[in-house]
């Protein structure tokens, strides 16, 4: 799937989300409410991760360590929209930085790259 594509599925599940939410609570979830649900999968994940180092014994535990990282990943497409982030172009450019850091780094310890 490409990444448009992740988007858009996102925001189709978003919205048949925000149906469910005004059916069940008469309104739709805040981003600050999407927020607090990411946290929470971010620690399902980290016990998740914890039996993939050994420390919790967990059945299923690769696809269960599979299916949380899409829940982040749902939740983190989902913010990028409350806030018109263009998350494709934000993450190449934070990559880029993250790159020309490294690279300063690598210059600074005088290690030749490859």
């Amino acid at each position: 799937m490409e990444f448009h594509e992740m988007q858009e599925s996102a925001r189709q599940v978003r919205a048949r989300f925000a149906t469910y939410e005004h059916d069940r609570y008469d309104r739709s979830w805040t981003p600050a409410e999407i927020m607090l649900g990411f946290v929470g999968d971010v620690g399902d994940l980290s016990k998740l991760v914890q039996g993939k180092s050994g420390v919790r014994a967990t059945p299923d535990l690769d696809s269960k360590v599979a299916h949380e990282l899409a829940d982040c990943l749902w939740s983190v497409l989902t913010l990028a929209d409350c806030y018109n982030v263009d998350l494709a172009s934000a993450f190449g450019s934070t990559m880029e930085e993250l790159n020309g850091w490294l690279d300063e780094h690598d210059a600074g310890r005088g290690s030749t790259r490859a």
